[in-house]
């Protein structure tokens, strides 16, 4: 058996778990990847402070799925501790503004890391605590290789 053809038996694996996932699973790790795509071109650079977890929470969200997203994510990039520009900040939107500066400033491999595990957790939060970390970090890549 080829390389080719090993890995495209692999990535069929990974289409046939998405297609056999609930729909809220689906949309959650599509909500998950659509946030991080919203941080990576967000525009830092733009003087008026506009309500960033609105810019970045996909419109067509559920209400209820928002609130949950609006709350999650700035915990979530004082929890990875990456981000020293939000100690001691509340404001949530301040926070997010301050994370995606430094995201967006990071490096290759390290910028993709970290957006990477950032996508899994916020699908997380979409999912309601019903996606693993560890099925997360597959269904997002493969979400990222073949639905984006």
């Amino acid at each position: 058996m080829s390389l080719k053809s090993f890995l495209n038996k692999i990535a069929n694996f990974f289409a046939n778990i998405f297609n056999k996932l609930l729909p809220e699973l689906q949309n959650a790790v599509h909500i998950g990847v659509t946030i991080t795509e919203a941080i990576k071109t967000f525009d830092t650079k733009n003087g008026v402070i506009v309500d960033i977890l609105t810019a970045i929470i996909p419109g067509d969200v559920d209400d209820l799925i928002k609130t949950k997203l609006r709350e999650a994510l700035p915990k979530i990039v004082v929890e990875l501790k990456l981000v020293d520009a939000t100690l001691g900040l509340t404001d949530p939107a301040e926070i997010m503004a301050a994370a995606v500066k430094v995201i967006q400033g990071l490096d290759g491999n390290t910028n993709s890391a970290f957006l990477h595990s950032f996508s899994v957790l916020a699908a997380q939060v979409a999912a309601d605590g019903k996606l693993d970390f560890g099925d997360g970090v597959y269904l997002l890549q493969w979400y990222y290789d073949h639905k984006k």
